[in-house]
């Protein structure tokens, strides 16, 4: 990865979409990241949330915020706040993920205003923002950066042209929740449906 003046990479993607591991994956691999320790970790994500301005960036960015400090090293900027970008250069490497699981996540969470039609346009539309602002961007499918690794994490690898498999050392499935299947299950064991 070319760590050039002039280039701004984000992690980006909806709330509860897997931003936090991304930037847990870079910085696993030397991948420079930058955020503050402004929000401490909880049970929601027990390893950080590598956020800057304490979560607040997006606010920061509507008020004018120039990126000039971070060039060069990854910042975390959930979807939203993307249509703020100042004008400049960008890698953007985007999380996607089930949104029932994003919508079961943020309701644990204390958030029920999510639906699966409010976070597909959400997406939708900032994505046609990065493409019509011709933004070089990524997706990366949360589910598979969990259950397939290696070949996830040397796909971003080849987005950035630096290796970063050292990454795989972040990607506990055990921190994995919110799977529907699960869920269902569980509710299903628990009404008598099923034995286990």
């Amino acid at each position: 990865m070319s760590t050039g003046s002039n280039m701004n990479y984000i992690v980006s993607g909806l709330e509860r979409s897997g931003t936090s591991l991304m930037m847990q994956v870079l910085e696993a691999a030397n991948v420079p990241v930058i955020y503050d320790n402004e929000r401490s970790p909880d049970e929601n994500n027990p390893r950080g949330y590598y956020e800057l301005y304490g979560g607040n960036i997006i606010g920061q960015l509507a008020n004018g915020l120039a990126l000039t400090p971070f060039e060069g090293a990854f910042i975390k900027i959930t979807s939203w706040g993307l249509q703020y970008l100042p004008e400049g250069d960008y890698k953007i490497i985007y999380m996607m993920r089930d949104y029932d699981e994003i919508i079961l996540s943020s309701q644990k969470m204390g958030d029920n205003s999510s639906s699966r039609h409010l976070l597909l346009s959400i997406d939708n539309f900032i994505l046609g923002l990065l493409d019509k602002r011709n933004i070089e961007y990524l997706k990366v499918n949360y589910n598979e950066l969990i259950e397939r690794s290696s070949k996830t994490i040397a796909n971003v690898g080849e987005f950035l042209g630096r290796d970063i498999s050292k990454g795989m050392d972040a990607t506990d499935k055990s921190l994995y929740r919110n799977r529907i299947k699960e869920e269902v299950e569980k509710r299903l064991k628990s009404l008598g449906y099923m034995k286990g």
